[in-house]
């Protein structure tokens, strides 16, 4: 590397770490360590090699980097204000205060430049890998040897507790299955930890490990830009497989009397030590100094950065003229747009009766394939049995990625994470799927996509424990609860075929996360839920069947006991009750409601309010009251036949009149 250019990058370095330090000192909060410790590597990311234009931050070849490491944020941030992303000093300065640009992890949308929400360690590890591998399907897609639409690379860098964590080895585990050659693993080994030193707990050969998963592997000194140039542009045209580049770094390098050891990882250096890590560094004195020289740098890369992006424009151009048909399915994808007879082709769709709603959910699918390019599908090793296989479109292998379906294997974790990088290509929706009880393996995952605002659809069947004999373990209790607890996730219980189709209307048009909770066993249709999705699926609660005259029952169900509760009422009214009952399949699609409308379904006085789901009662207060009747499960279940269970635990007209009545 030219000395010239190794004497700029080092400045940079410095300036990272100038900038790092005061932000945490400032805030009084953070983790100077790690970028301090990367700061070399930083400097030559974004001003070496990144392919990118950071004045169109979502220019859709981009190069990625990912931060799975996202404790040291400053980093990045420091990068994103020098790289010409839009973050200004103010903005650095403050870090980690409300309603900043520049949170303590980074956040997805709310600033420009970050490419994943992470934190909890290794999900930026499975979000990369998501995105690379949505990549290679674009490419396979879309490119041809006369237009390479899509050929860029996705950096991520990830530190010892990612490398830890379970969730990395999972994806880790798929990218080497897949041969992804389009994903760069930066593991920051400093051998530090938060507790103490990295050996305390861990001593494995990460080296051998990928080597196992099939992947490259280089080492590197974090401090030789020599080598970055050597290793990291030998990838850019050679690479064949995933690879990992260990990088041997030092934690809070520059610091005299913390670098190397945990004191730097997870609080500020303190006063004195920052005045004296400048000194050492030979710093001046001023607080978050940025040379003009580094600005003026990467205003010249931002030339070429807006080259890169013109050229490759321009080469759309011509991919448009060339293929017109290709294109449109291209800007489809660009735009997630939906048809606008989508449901009346989805209405129109012929749906035994009565059948499973996972059944019928795949069924839906199949139609969806044909009219949305962009829906991507994948399952952790159920798919025979959530029914999540589009059965039209292949399956994606290492020697072919022109298929829609995705096996994720036994990873349920892995799989949550690279769907939400999947739909952060900005191309793809992305749905997957799994029993419901398994959604607690993906449950950190799929709240990082709630908070995000990601579109990704969770298809989590085996419902209740109407799934019968394989018992407790696998009957899910806790769990509409646990999900309808977090913000931004919609989760739909849908009835029978008709919910279950306008279901897929709601979670195609949120953009944000949705989960579809759906049955094992089969669901009659129901004639009140017959209605268009703007007079019931959109509305969240609609009422389905009216009361005679002032009701003296209000049934709220959801999903499988949405039939039951029509045949309770019917009991009900041969003994001259008046009985109203409402399908609630979307408790946040009704919240969104206007007072007037919920106040029409819900509200007055509606006699005896009563909930019918077979789950946990938590949270049914709400809408009965605390006088209401919530026939629910609040233990784990049973190892039976349906029909026993539901005997047992008192789903049945039955059961459901001697509580009412008695």
């Amino acid at each position: 590397m030219d000395a010239e250019l190794k004497k700029q990058l080092g400045k940079i370095a410095n300036t990272i770490r100038e900038l790092s330090m005061e932000a945490v000192q400032k805030a009084d909060s953070g983790h100077p360590g790690l970028p301090m410790g990367c700061a070399e590597f930083g400097a030559f990311l974004y001003g070496v090699l990144l392919r990118h234009n950071p004045k169109n931050a979502k220019w859709l070849n981009r190069d990625r980097f990912i931060l799975s490491a996202g404790h040291g944020s400053m980093m990045l941030y420091s990068l994103l204000h020098l790289a010409g992303f839009g973050l200004s000093m103010d903005d650095i300065k403050s870090f980690r205060q409300l309603h900043s640009k520049t949170p303590g992890h980074p956040e997805f949308h709310m600033t420009t430049g970050v490419e994943a929400t992470t934190g909890p360690l290794g999900q930026g590890v499975g979000n990369a890998v998501g995105q690379a591998l949505g990549l290679k399907l674009l490419g396979a897609r879309f490119n041809s040897e006369e237009f390479s639409l899509f050929n860029s690379k996705v950096y991520c860098l990830a530190g010892d507790g990612c490398m830890m964590e379970g969730v990395s080895s999972e994806v880790s585990s798929l990218a080497g299955h897949l041969g992804l050659d389009n994903i760069i693993l930066i593991h920051d080994a400093n051998k530090v930890t938060l507790d103490g030193f990295l050996a305390d707990s861990n001593s494995e050969d990460t080296k051998m490990r990928y080597l196992a998963y099939g992947w490259e592997v280089f080492e590197l000194d974090g401090y030789d830009f020599d080598e970055m140039e050597k290793i990291f542009f030998h990838l850019r045209e050679h690479q064949t497989k995933p690879t990992l580049v260990i990088m041997h770094t030092i934690i809070g390098k520059g610091s005299p009397n913390k670098a190397g050891t945990h004191k730097v990882h997870g609080s500020p250096l303190g006063v004195e030590e920052v005045e004296a890590t400048k000194k050492a560094l030979g710093l001046p004195e001023e607080e978050f100094y940025v040379p003009q020289s580094v600005y003026t740098f990467f205003e010249q890369k931002l030339t070429k950065g807006a080259a890169l992006e013109q050229k490759w424009k321009e080469m759309y151009r011509r991919f448009s003229e060339t293929k017109p048909e290709l294109a449109k399915t291209f800007m489809q994808m660009v735009e997630r747009r939906l048809p606008d007879d989508l449901e009346e082709q989805l209405r129109k769709i012929a749906i035994k009766n009565p059948m499973a709603t996972r059944s019928s959910s795949q069924v839906v699918l199949n139609t969806l394939g044909d009219l949305l390019p962009q829906l991507i599908g994948g399952s952790a090793d159920l798919s025979g049995s959530d029914m999540t296989m589009m059965k039209k479109f292949p399956i994606v292998t290492k020697k072919d990625f022109t298929g829609r379906n995705i096996k994720y294997g036994v990873r349920e974790f892995g799989m949550a994470t690279m769907a939400t990088g999947l739909a952060q290509t900005h191309m793809f929706m992305p749905y997957i799927g799994t029993f419901l009880t398994f959604s607690d393996y993906m449950r950190n995952a799929i709240r990082l996509a709630a908070l995000s605002k990601v579109q990704v659809i969770y298809q989590f069947t085996h419902d209740s424990i109407f799934l019968g004999e394989d018992g407790p373990t696998h009957q899910p209790i806790e769990h509409y609860a646990a999900l309808r607890a977090m913000p931004n996730l919609n989760v739909i219980r849908p009835a029978d075929n008709n919910e279950m189709k306008m279901a897929w209307i709601a979670a195609l048009r949120y953009r944000g996360p949705t989960a579809l909770i759906l049955s094992r066993q089969n669901l009659p249709d129901i004639p009140g839920c017959n209605v268009s999705y703007e007079e019931g699926m959109a509305k969240g609660a609609y009422i389905i069947k009216k009361e005679a005259s002032k009701p003296d029952f209000t049934l709220i169900a959801t999903g499988s006991e949405v039939s039951l509760a029509m045949d309770v009422a019917s009991a009900l009214e041969k003994i001259g009750k008046a009985v109203r009952v409402i399908s609630m399949p979307c408790w946040e699609l009704f919240e969104a409601q206007s007072d007037a409308y919920k106040k029409s379904i819900v509200g007055g006085d509606l006699g005896r309010r009563v909930s019918i789901e077979a789950g946990v009662s938590f949270g049914w207060a709400k809408w009965i009251g605390p006088e209401g009747t919530a026939i629910s499960i609040d233990t784990y279940g049973e190892s039976a036949p349906i029909t026993d269970l539901a005997a047992e635990f008192g789903f049945t007209v039955e059961s459901i009149l001697d509580r009412l009545l008695s």
